[in-house]
């Protein structure tokens, strides 16, 4: 069995950090580049993609899936609407509440500016194995879970 390495471990940590960080920024400026295209704000396409991805949903439960603050959620899902890619509907089972849709058109509008990212990123997974690929998306799940939660906290205040 190999032996422990506690400096390595430290120094792959600390890389591993640091191209979070990298990794993070590129996202956010690709994301708000895509946005600016559609004349929209990178947290109106992610939200459109929830709704995409979840179906329609109230503004409250666009908020926990966001993170971001039900009155934020509220001022987003009034540009989503003036732009018509959202509207707000009843919902069906129970007339006092509200719940946002995504219009069909909003999928095609950002769609070509999506759509090369899937395959290009096929070609980077293809090299890691089955057990690095379960590695990669505990990882991935786990620090989703873990922005939106300090989301959340900062919605609330700054975080301590």
């Amino acid at each position: 069995m190999p032996r422990k390495n506690p400096a390595r471990r430290r120094r792959l940590v600390e890389e591993i950090l640091q191209a979070g960080r990298e990794s993070s920024t590129a996202t956010v400026l690709f994301h708000t580049a895509i946005a600016a295209q559609a004349g929209l704000t990178a947290s109106d396409t992610k939200t459109l993609d929830v709704l995409l991805r979840h179906g329609s949903l109230s503004a409250g439960e666009l908020a926990k899936h966001t993170g971001l603050a039900t009155a934020s959620v509220t001022s987003l899902i009034d540009r989503l609407e003036k732009k018509k890619l959202v509207r707000r509907v009843r919902d069906r089972a129970d007339r006092r509440r509200v719940i946002v849709e995504p219009i069909p058109s909003a999928a095609v509008q950002l769609g070509p500016s999506f759509e090369a990212i899937g395959p290009a990123f096929e070609t980077v997974l293809s090299d890691y194995s089955e057990a690095q690929l379960a590695a990669i998306l505990d990882f991935m799940r786990r620090t989703s879970e873990l922005a939106r939660a300090m989301t959340a906290k900062l919605a609330r205040g700054p975080l301590r």
